[in-house]
């Protein structure tokens, strides 16, 4: 995804089986829903630190998701359902400094047991 980009709209990658990890540049600020849903071969995702909102299901369904890594230290905005059926060991790995405040936040209280402080 190219610097330049600012959103990724709703359903982009939907049920892209060829796509195994992305890196989201620090210039996106909004995820749309259902961007990545039920995107099959999906192992690893990198959110950059620009990111401030992150629609309903854009992670849903990626039975493979082990690992994403989400870089803003202040919590994006979460729809519904957006990390539901990932790989069962999947970690959520946040700033160590805001751990606490993504385990707390609306939605990311949901995944508390998965986020992991990390230092990016």
């Amino acid at each position: 995804i190219p610097d330049s980009i600012t959103r990724i709209s709703d359903r982009t990658f939907f049920a892209c089986s060829g796509l195994k990890s992305i890196v989201i540049p620090d210039s996106v600020t909004s995820i749309g829903g259902d961007v990545f849903r039920s995107c099959s071969g999906l192992t690893s995702v990198e959110i950059g630190s620009g990111l401030t909102s992150i629609s309903e299901g854009a992670f849903s369904n990626c039975n493979w998701l082990t690992s994403v890594y989400c870089r803003p230290t202040t919590p994006p905005t979460l729809g519904a359902d957006v990390f539901n059926s990932n790989a069962s060991d999947r970690k959520i790995y946040v700033p160590t400094s805001s751990a606490d405040a993504y385990k707390a936040a609306d939605g990311w209280s949901d995944y508390a047991d998965a986020i992991i402080g990390y230092e990016f």
